[in-house]
């Protein structure tokens, strides 16, 4: 019976890496999504352009990006459930992994907007206001679970996870100076550059925090 128990831990808690795996590769895969879904997308340009252009709508990538994006978001729900089976008693990590099964939640009902050409001529809608609304609630989101999770480690980690709260937020806000002109649908060199940094920012501090997570999985 003892032998069976130590087992069933045992694989309970390979099963609790693996899954803790999956931001690694939630991370990955939304990385690789910004590489080749472009090139499915007739003169996009990554550059210039928002991701959120990518699922447009009428966008010719929109149902590639949703069906690889409900994916992305199946990774990042098991690896926040993940993140709150490993609390053992850390309220922060806890909290952590919930915020990012939120965060999940409300990247599954995100309302897209319109291709830029469609707004410059006034064909804006309901979906695009809420699409805003959905970005100025979601980025908080992630600068929180960043927060929470970066107070459960020394003051390396901390330190590296308040640089990259700043560089998302610095360059989210280049990103965001160019909006108006994005839907007067004028030229906006280095939008999808800035948009990029700060999301892949978010995403590097993802796989860090994973590797953090599985160091103290080793060790405890």
């Amino acid at each position: 019976m003892e032998t069976q128990s130590v087992s069933l831990e045992k694989k309970s808690g390979t099963l609790i890496v693996t899954l803790l795996k999956c931001g690694v590769l939630s991370s990955m895969l939304y990385i690789a999504m910004n590489v080749f879904i472009p090139m499915f997308h007739p003169g996009y340009s990554s550059f210039s352009q928002t991701v959120s252009e990518l699922s447009a709508v009428d966008s010719p990538t929109r149902t590639l990006w949703m069906v690889l994006i409900s994916l992305y978001s199946l990774l990042v729900f098991v690896f926040g459930w993940a993140v709150r089976s490993v609390a053992q008693g850390d309220r922060r990590l806890r909290i952590a992994g919930i915020l990012m099964m939120v965060y999940v939640i409300v990247g599954l009902v995100w309302p897209p907007m319109h291709q830029r050409e469609v707004l410059a001529a006034g064909g804006g809608t309901l979906t695009d206001t809420l699409h805003i609304a959905f970005t100025m609630f979601t980025v908080p989101l992630m600068l929180l679970i960043m927060g929470f999770g970066s107070a459960v480690f020394g003051k390396r980690f901390r330190f590296y996870s308040l640089v990259s709260i700043l560089i998302m937020i610095v360059f989210g806000v280049l990103t965001g100076l160019q909006s108006a002109r994005m839907e007067a649908n004028l030229p906006t060199p280095w939008m999808g550059v800035w948009e990029r940094i700060s999301i892949a920012a978010y995403m590097v501090w993802i796989m860090v925090f994973v590797v953090m997570l599985l160091k103290r999985a080793r060790t405890g």
